[in-house]
């Protein structure tokens, strides 16, 4: 690991990277409202603003299972976003290691115990702030979605209703058992590096992520503070390249609270494709 990847790694983490990613949106949005489609009946319009709302906190009327398998992917990246939880815990998680870095809020995410690449301790968060010395979830891939179900609200993992509803729950629980992805077979376990046809990635890339991040991926720096003070650089670039797995992630799930699409959909050759390309992006 370079000291530069060893710097961003040991970085406070706590720090939310896409706070500054809903004001570009917006803007987009407001752009296009100036043309207003009308419906049959001439007098609806289509509001842009409240459908990117309902794509971020609403849910399908009959949700399809690939819906479902990303929207549990959301959960499990920062649950509290996802569902819109009114109430962020202040405890550190029962199960979170009394030697552990981190606190709050950030103790109860899934991926913190259990990593991007879903293999806890023997993965990426092996080591560093990150480390908890949990177990991964591997071995879930494949199991019944309501036994996880009941892993999800036993003792260890203590989840109530009023913070994850039942029916993120279920979310949840498919997403373990059906949306895992095996990371060794795409990313180097020791360099992060990724394998892939990047002209084909750099085609998905400029035909849906650049409408956001830009065709260099410096749009939106995710280091933003609240009110638009500088802060350190993370662009689409630094993540792809320092923390790939995540990367991954948020590509097939999309990001929790934000009107990022999830490319679960995408033939997944295309997936690794354009996380290829994203490494070749400018990183500062």
């Amino acid at each position: 690991m370079t000291q530069i990847k060893q710097k961003y790694w040991e970085r406070n983490i706590v720090l939310s990277r896409h706070r500054a990613f809903i004001t570009p949106i917006i803007a987009l949005i407001a752009s296009a409202i100036s043309f207003q489609p009308a419906f049959a009946d001439g007098d609806a319009k289509l509001n842009w603003i409240e459908a990117s709302k309902d794509w971020v906190g609403g849910v399908p009327k009959n949700p399809s299972e690939t819906w479902m398998i990303s929207f549990g992917g959301r959960i499990y990246d920062k649950w509290y976003e996802a569902v819109s939880a009114p109430q962020l815990p202040t405890r550190n998680h029962s199960s979170y290691p009394e030697g552990g870095k981190l606190g709050g809020a950030e103790t109860w995410r899934c991926k913190e115990c259990h990593g991007w690449d879903y293999k806890g301790k023997d993965g990426a968060y092996g080591s560093g702030i990150h480390y908890s010395g949990i177990p991964g979830l591997r071995k879930l891939a494949g199991t019944d979605p309501d036994k996880i179900l009941q892993i999800l609200t036993d003792k260890t993992h203590g989840f109530k209703k009023d913070q994850i509803p039942e029916f993120g729950m279920k979310a949840v629980a498919l997403f373990l058992t059906k949306g895992q992805h095996d990371v060794d077979r795409y990313i180097d376990s020791k360099t992060g590096k990724v394998e892939g046809d990047t002209e084909r990635g750099k085609v998905v890339f400029q035909n849906i992520c650049a409408a956001c991040h830009g065709f260099d991926g410096k749009a939106i720096n995710f280091a933003e503070g609240e009110e638009g003070e500088e802060g350190p650089i993370e662009y689409v670039g630094t993540i792809a390249n320092f923390n790939p797995w995540e990367t991954l992630h948020k590509i097939v799930n999309g990001q929790p609270g934000q009107p990022m699409p999830a490319l679960r959909l995408l033939p997944f050759e295309d997936i690794i494709n354009l996380l290829a390309y994203a490494q070749q992006l400018p990183v500062e």
